[in-house]
């Protein structure tokens, strides 16, 4: 199975951004995982963390390893 790497980002909302500044944040990972697909790797890199963030500001990076 193939090696991904697997990073989420929090986006500020569009007034968060305007009237304080905020920028995006790295808030999970990366980490390297091994998994079928995309995906799968998302899902495995996920699976038991504690992370807790609004899913309309999340924006998940998901890069395979060359082979």
């Amino acid at each position: 199975m193939p090696l991904y790497e697997v990073a989420i980002l929090e986006r500020p909302s569009k007034k968060e951004a305007e009237e304080e500044g905020a920028q995006e944040k790295l808030v999970f990972g990366p980490k390297a995982v091994v998994a079928r697909d995309s995906q799968g790797a998302v899902v495995a890199a996920v699976i038991g963390s504690d992370l807790k963030i609004n899913p309309d500001k999340m924006q998940v990076l998901v890069r395979p390893f060359a082979s």
